[in-house]
């Protein structure tokens, strides 16, 4: 009997998020938020597109706090929520190309049978729902250009599940802490998300360090020249990031899964049952706003579906 306890705690306690490998990140700087607002609505260099991979449907009480006293006087039930899963695409004049996020990975449409998220995740994800437009894969051939490297909101399997069509030399970066947290979902989705990292270098964690201006966690100078700039706000997962870039037409948030849907991001209130912390994660989402509602020049890219511009 004793020989079966180990393995039944290891069970209860989960296992962590992935066993891909991390490291400090060698991309960016500790900044601070004063920075970032100096710069804000200047301008920028950074030319931003959207990409819808694919449409998808999954259910709202994931999505959206439901249990939030907004969403119950709004009437909001469970059922149905349409959405996108995207990649965005960064244009830097000096330092290249660079993703935010991944999409969805071209097997997943062509030979599901071998992609990263298969079998029983494949089946529980409802993958059958998606509606595919834009693979990474497909879009990299089309473009014939040279990714420097992936910025991650967080390493969700709606993130990372591109990464399969990346070369394998691509660099990563996300939050500190992605990869280690547990709990017992992980036992099913761990294997999709090694599966889709396999290959790849150790992702680089943001070196957040304390905002000295307190409106922040973290902050950090992407390139160090003030176009681009992770912002930590924890709470979806624990390394969930924010990036602000500054483009020739203005600033854009690209708030993550922090924010999933515009009815959260419009009426305040937090994801639900997909998110690991509510209480933080509408903490950050609160800071998100609070920027958005100040500089009102800020465009915002949500998680998973998009607001009118």
């Amino acid at each position: 009997m004793r020989h079966l306890l180990l393995p039944a705690l290891l069970l209860l306690a989960g296992c962590t998020a992935s066993s891909h490998a991390t490291q400090p990140a060698a991309l960016g700087q500790p900044s601070r938020s004063s920075a970032l607002l100096a710069v804000l609505e200047q301008p920028g260099p950074i030319e931003v597109q959207t990409v819808r991979s694919t449409s998808w449907a999954v259910t709202r009480a994931g999505m959206i706090n439901l249990n939030n006293p907004r969403a119950k006087a709004a009437g909001l039930t469970d059922g149905e929520e349409p959405i996108e899963v995207d990649f965005h695409v960064l244009r830097h004049p000096r330092f290249g190309t660079f993703l935010i996020d991944t999409g969805v990975e071209r097997a997943l449409r062509d030979a599901p049978e071998r992609a990263a998220v298969r079998g029983l995740v494949a089946r529980e994800l409802h993958t059958e729902k998606m509606g595919f437009e834009h693979p990474l894969g497909d879009w990299l051939a089309q473009q014939h250009v040279q990714v420097q490297g992936v910025l991650f909101t967080h390493l969700h399997l709606d993130h990372v599940s591109g990464a399969p069509d990346l070369p394998r030399g691509t660099p990563l970066f996300a939050g500190p802490g992605e990869t280690r947290p547990r709990a017992f979902l992980n036992l099913f989705t761990r294997g999709s998300i090694d599966r889709a990292l396999e290959g790849l270098p150790p992702v680089g964690e943001w070196r957040y360090a304390k905002d000295p201006d307190g409106r922040f966690d973290g902050v950090v100078d992407v390139f160090g020249d003030g176009s681009l700039f992770a912002l930590w706000t924890p709470g979806h997962t624990p390394g969930s990031t924010a990036y602000l870039a500054r483009t020739p037409q203005g600033p854009v948030l690209f708030t993550g899964d922090t924010s999933h849907t515009a009815w959260g991001w419009e009426h305040d209130v937090e994801p639900g049952t997909f998110t690991g912390d509510p209480k933080e994660n509408a903490r950050s989402l609160a800071v998100l706003r609070t920027l958005v509602r100040e500089h009102p020049a800020i465009r915002v890219r949500l998680g998973h579906q998009q607001l009118p511009e």
